[in-house]
Protein backbone atom coordinates (compact mmCIF):
# COMPACT_ATOMS: atom_id res chain seq x y z
CA UNK A 1 0.00 0.00 0.00
CA UNK A 2 1.82 3.11 -0.98
CA UNK A 3 1.88 5.80 1.62
CA UNK A 4 4.38 8.80 2.13
CA UNK A 5 7.61 6.87 0.97
CA UNK A 6 9.93 8.19 -1.62
CA UNK A 7 10.72 4.93 -4.22
CA UNK A 8 14.23 3.80 -5.26
CA UNK A 9 15.72 4.91 -8.53
CA UNK A 10 16.31 2.50 -10.51
CA UNK A 11 19.87 2.02 -12.51
CA UNK A 12 18.41 3.09 -15.57
CA UNK A 13 16.64 6.53 -13.90
CA UNK A 14 20.16 6.89 -11.66
CA UNK A 15 22.07 7.27 -15.01
CA UNK A 16 19.55 9.49 -16.78
CA UNK A 17 19.56 12.07 -13.59
CA UNK A 18 23.73 12.24 -13.69
CA UNK A 19 23.46 12.90 -17.10
CA UNK A 20 24.04 17.05 -17.78
CA UNK A 21 20.58 18.63 -19.08
CA UNK A 22 21.49 20.90 -22.00
CA UNK A 23 20.62 24.35 -21.46
CA UNK A 24 18.14 25.04 -24.84
CA UNK A 25 16.07 27.33 -24.92
CA UNK A 26 12.50 25.71 -25.19
CA UNK A 27 8.77 26.89 -26.14
CA UNK A 28 7.00 23.99 -24.89
CA UNK A 29 3.07 23.92 -24.91
CA UNK A 30 1.05 21.11 -23.91
CA UNK A 31 -2.87 21.47 -25.32
CA UNK A 32 -5.43 19.98 -23.45
CA UNK A 33 -9.13 19.93 -23.36
CA UNK A 34 -10.20 22.56 -21.33
CA UNK A 35 -6.38 24.10 -20.52
CA UNK A 36 -3.15 25.08 -22.43
CA UNK A 37 -0.06 24.71 -20.21
CA UNK A 38 2.77 26.99 -22.23
CA UNK A 39 6.00 26.83 -20.68
CA UNK A 40 9.56 28.77 -21.40
CA UNK A 41 12.18 26.55 -20.24
CA UNK A 42 15.98 26.40 -20.19
CA UNK A 43 17.12 22.70 -20.77
CA UNK A 44 15.04 21.07 -18.33
CA UNK A 45 14.04 24.35 -15.64
CA UNK A 46 10.66 26.29 -16.15
CA UNK A 47 11.47 29.51 -16.45
CA UNK A 48 8.13 30.96 -16.58
CA UNK A 49 4.33 28.84 -17.08
CA UNK A 50 1.31 30.01 -18.54
CA UNK A 51 -1.98 28.18 -17.71
CA UNK A 52 -4.90 29.11 -21.18
CA UNK A 53 -7.64 28.85 -21.35
CA UNK A 54 -7.97 26.05 -24.70
CA UNK A 55 -11.19 27.35 -26.47
CA UNK A 56 -10.74 26.89 -30.22
CA UNK A 57 -8.26 29.49 -31.73
CA UNK A 58 -7.20 29.68 -35.36
CA UNK A 59 -3.06 29.58 -36.06
CA UNK A 60 -3.23 33.25 -36.42
CA UNK A 61 -4.78 33.63 -32.61
CA UNK A 62 -2.55 31.55 -31.57
CA UNK A 63 0.54 33.11 -33.05
CA UNK A 64 -0.98 36.20 -31.27
CA UNK A 65 -1.15 34.69 -27.59
CA UNK A 66 2.26 33.58 -28.30
CA UNK A 67 3.37 37.18 -28.89
CA UNK A 68 1.88 38.87 -26.08
CA UNK A 69 3.17 36.02 -23.62
CA UNK A 70 6.65 36.06 -25.26
CA UNK A 71 6.59 39.84 -25.33
CA UNK A 72 9.41 40.28 -22.81
CA UNK A 73 11.47 37.64 -23.97
CA UNK A 74 11.56 39.34 -27.21
CA UNK A 75 12.47 43.33 -25.84
CA UNK A 76 15.87 42.09 -24.38
CA UNK A 77 16.45 40.40 -27.13
CA UNK A 78 17.89 36.94 -26.25
CA UNK A 79 20.26 35.48 -28.79
CA UNK A 80 19.61 32.02 -28.28
CA UNK A 81 16.93 30.15 -30.67
CA UNK A 82 13.73 28.48 -29.20
CA UNK A 83 12.89 24.89 -29.71
CA UNK A 84 8.96 24.40 -30.00
CA UNK A 85 8.00 21.26 -28.67
CA UNK A 86 4.09 19.91 -28.28
CA UNK A 87 2.16 17.84 -26.74
CA UNK A 88 -2.06 17.98 -27.71
CA UNK A 89 -5.08 15.50 -27.13
CA UNK A 90 -7.35 17.65 -28.82
CA UNK A 91 -6.61 17.02 -32.61
CA UNK A 92 -8.75 19.84 -33.87
CA UNK A 93 -6.41 22.29 -32.09
CA UNK A 94 -3.27 20.56 -32.59
CA UNK A 95 -2.63 21.71 -36.19
CA UNK A 96 -2.84 25.23 -35.30
CA UNK A 97 -0.71 25.25 -32.20
CA UNK A 98 1.95 23.73 -34.90
CA UNK A 99 1.30 26.30 -37.24
CA UNK A 100 2.28 29.29 -35.25
CA UNK A 101 4.59 27.60 -33.09
CA UNK A 102 6.43 27.19 -36.41
CA UNK A 103 6.30 30.46 -37.41
CA UNK A 104 6.83 32.06 -34.08
CA UNK A 105 9.97 29.61 -33.47
CA UNK A 106 11.38 29.27 -37.19
CA UNK A 107 11.81 25.83 -36.28
CA UNK A 108 10.13 22.25 -36.76
CA UNK A 109 7.62 21.51 -34.21
CA UNK A 110 8.77 18.26 -32.09
CA UNK A 111 5.30 16.13 -31.40
CA UNK A 112 5.17 14.16 -28.79
CA UNK A 113 4.04 11.25 -29.22
CA UNK A 114 4.69 6.83 -28.67
CA UNK A 115 7.36 7.28 -31.72
CA UNK A 116 9.10 10.70 -30.60
CA UNK A 117 9.42 8.88 -27.10
CA UNK A 118 11.97 6.59 -28.03
CA UNK A 119 13.07 5.45 -24.47
CA UNK A 120 9.87 4.78 -23.28
CA UNK A 121 8.49 1.10 -24.03
CA UNK A 122 4.53 1.04 -23.55
CA UNK A 123 3.07 -1.91 -22.87
CA UNK A 124 -0.39 -0.53 -24.31
CA UNK A 125 -2.04 -2.68 -26.77
CA UNK A 126 -1.83 0.03 -29.01
CA UNK A 127 0.92 2.23 -28.10
CA UNK A 128 -0.48 5.34 -30.56
CA UNK A 129 -3.35 5.05 -28.69
CA UNK A 130 -1.91 6.80 -24.96
CA UNK A 131 -2.11 10.14 -24.60
CA UNK A 132 0.89 12.52 -25.73
CA UNK A 133 0.44 14.04 -21.68
CA UNK A 134 0.43 10.80 -20.45
CA UNK A 135 2.98 9.63 -22.20
CA UNK A 136 5.30 13.02 -21.51
CA UNK A 137 4.30 12.44 -17.78
CA UNK A 138 5.85 8.78 -17.72
CA UNK A 139 8.94 10.14 -19.16
CA UNK A 140 9.28 13.35 -16.58
CA UNK A 141 8.18 10.61 -13.49
CA UNK A 142 10.81 8.18 -14.48
CA UNK A 143 13.15 10.84 -15.06
CA UNK A 144 13.27 12.87 -12.57
CA UNK A 145 11.81 11.17 -9.42
CA UNK A 146 12.73 7.14 -10.07
CA UNK A 147 10.58 4.23 -10.88
CA UNK A 148 8.17 2.29 -10.03
CA UNK A 149 6.03 5.49 -10.25
CA UNK A 150 2.41 6.31 -10.57
CA UNK A 151 1.45 9.60 -12.06
CA UNK A 152 -1.92 10.95 -10.98
CA UNK A 153 -3.05 14.14 -13.24
CA UNK A 154 -6.04 16.25 -12.69
CA UNK A 155 -7.20 17.72 -15.18
CA UNK A 156 -10.24 17.60 -17.26
CA UNK A 157 -10.06 14.08 -16.61
CA UNK A 158 -8.38 12.31 -13.51
CA UNK A 159 -5.39 10.15 -15.76
CA UNK A 160 -3.20 7.48 -13.52
CA UNK A 161 -0.63 6.35 -15.08
CA UNK A 162 1.70 3.70 -14.09
CA UNK A 163 5.54 2.94 -15.02
CA UNK A 164 7.12 -0.09 -13.94
CA UNK A 165 10.52 -0.42 -11.81
CA UNK A 166 12.06 -1.47 -15.07
CA UNK A 167 11.20 2.10 -16.61
CA UNK A 168 7.92 0.66 -18.84
CA UNK A 169 5.19 2.36 -19.22
CA UNK A 170 1.99 0.02 -18.34
CA UNK A 171 -0.89 1.85 -18.51
CA UNK A 172 -3.29 2.81 -15.78
CA UNK A 173 -6.67 4.01 -15.01
CA UNK A 174 -8.94 7.19 -16.41
CA UNK A 175 -11.56 8.95 -14.12
CA UNK A 176 -13.98 12.07 -14.84
CA UNK A 177 -12.10 15.10 -13.70
CA UNK A 178 -12.79 16.59 -10.37
CA UNK A 179 -14.23 19.96 -12.47
CA UNK A 180 -15.54 17.93 -15.23
CA UNK A 181 -17.82 16.31 -12.49
CA UNK A 182 -18.53 19.69 -10.64
CA UNK A 183 -19.74 21.15 -13.90
CA UNK A 184 -22.09 18.39 -14.66
CA UNK A 185 -23.30 18.11 -11.23
CA UNK A 186 -24.04 22.00 -11.19
CA UNK A 187 -26.04 21.51 -14.73
CA UNK A 188 -27.73 18.96 -14.12
CA UNK A 189 -29.36 19.75 -10.60
CA UNK A 190 -31.47 22.68 -10.67
CA UNK A 191 -31.38 23.26 -6.81
CA UNK A 192 -27.85 23.01 -6.64
CA UNK A 193 -26.04 26.34 -6.74
CA UNK A 194 -22.58 26.67 -9.04
CA UNK A 195 -19.95 27.16 -5.77
CA UNK A 196 -16.55 27.80 -5.80
CA UNK A 197 -14.07 24.23 -5.30
CA UNK A 198 -12.32 24.97 -1.93
CA UNK A 199 -11.07 22.77 0.79
CA UNK A 200 -14.15 22.15 2.86
CA UNK A 201 -14.28 22.90 6.52
CA UNK A 202 -16.12 20.23 7.99
CA UNK A 203 -16.77 16.81 6.08
CA UNK A 204 -20.25 17.14 7.39
CA UNK A 205 -22.18 20.47 5.40
CA UNK A 206 -24.52 22.58 6.82
CA UNK A 207 -25.25 24.19 3.96
CA UNK A 208 -25.53 23.24 0.04
CA UNK A 209 -22.11 25.02 -0.74
CA UNK A 210 -20.59 23.28 2.18
CA UNK A 211 -22.04 19.79 1.41
CA UNK A 212 -20.47 20.21 -2.25
CA UNK A 213 -17.65 21.41 -1.17
CA UNK A 214 -17.08 18.20 1.06
CA UNK A 215 -18.21 15.54 -1.80
CA UNK A 216 -16.42 16.90 -4.85
CA UNK A 217 -12.72 17.59 -3.27
CA UNK A 218 -12.58 15.30 -0.13
CA UNK A 219 -14.72 12.38 -2.73
CA UNK A 220 -12.37 13.06 -4.97
CA UNK A 221 -9.58 12.53 -2.55
CA UNK A 222 -10.59 9.54 -1.74
CA UNK A 223 -11.06 7.95 -5.75
CA UNK A 224 -7.50 9.09 -5.81
CA UNK A 225 -6.23 6.97 -2.79
CA UNK A 226 -8.20 4.06 -3.25
CA UNK A 227 -7.32 3.88 -7.08
CA UNK A 228 -3.32 4.45 -6.60
CA UNK A 229 -3.84 1.35 -3.69
CA UNK A 230 -5.33 -1.08 -6.16
CA UNK A 231 -3.23 -0.04 -9.29
CA UNK A 232 -0.13 -0.20 -6.97
CA UNK A 233 -0.95 -3.74 -6.21
CA UNK A 234 -0.27 -4.68 -9.73
CA UNK A 235 3.37 -2.69 -9.97
CA UNK A 236 6.20 -4.53 -8.46
CA UNK A 237 7.87 -2.65 -5.54
CA UNK A 238 6.26 0.92 -3.69
CA UNK A 239 5.74 3.41 -6.34
CA UNK A 240 6.42 7.08 -5.94
CA UNK A 241 3.13 8.69 -6.59
CA UNK A 242 3.20 12.34 -8.27
CA UNK A 243 0.29 14.86 -8.61
CA UNK A 244 -0.13 17.38 -11.38
CA UNK A 245 -2.12 19.02 -13.66
CA UNK A 246 -4.09 22.19 -12.86
CA UNK A 247 -6.22 21.01 -9.85
CA UNK A 248 -3.53 18.95 -8.21
CA UNK A 249 -2.70 21.96 -5.61
CA UNK A 250 -6.62 21.80 -4.30
CA UNK A 251 -6.68 17.92 -4.09
CA UNK A 252 -3.56 16.24 -3.01
CA UNK A 253 -2.50 17.60 0.15
CA UNK A 254 -6.11 15.89 1.03
CA UNK A 255 -4.62 13.12 -0.16
CA UNK A 256 -2.83 10.13 1.76
CA UNK A 257 -0.77 8.45 -0.88
CA UNK A 258 0.76 11.29 -2.77
CA UNK A 259 4.48 11.99 -2.07
CA UNK A 260 4.90 15.35 -4.15
CA UNK A 261 3.29 17.76 -6.56
CA UNK A 262 4.99 18.57 -9.55
CA UNK A 263 2.66 21.08 -11.28
CA UNK A 264 5.02 21.15 -14.35
CA UNK A 265 5.40 17.76 -15.19
CA UNK A 266 3.89 17.62 -18.13
CA UNK A 267 6.28 20.52 -19.43
CA UNK A 268 9.37 18.71 -17.90
CA UNK A 269 8.28 15.61 -19.72
CA UNK A 270 8.49 17.57 -22.88
CA UNK A 271 11.81 18.66 -22.57
CA UNK A 272 13.36 15.26 -21.78
CA UNK A 273 11.88 13.69 -25.06
CA UNK A 274 13.14 16.49 -26.71
CA UNK A 275 16.67 15.85 -25.73
CA UNK A 276 15.92 12.51 -26.71
CA UNK A 277 15.64 13.63 -30.19
CA UNK A 278 18.14 16.48 -30.04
Amino acid sequence: MPERRRAKRSPVARRRMRRPAPRARLLAVDVGNTETVVGLMEGREVRRMWRLSSGRPTADEVALQLRELLRDEAAVGRAAPLHPVLSSVVPALTMNWGVALARHTGRAVLEVGAATAKSLRIRYHDPTSVGADRIANAVAARGLYGTPAIVVDLGTSTNFDCISREGDYLGGALAPGVATSAEELFRRAARIPRVELRRPAHAIGRTTAEAVQSGVVWGAAGLVDALVRRLALEMKGTPHVIATGGIARLIAPECETINVVDEALTLKGLALVWEENA
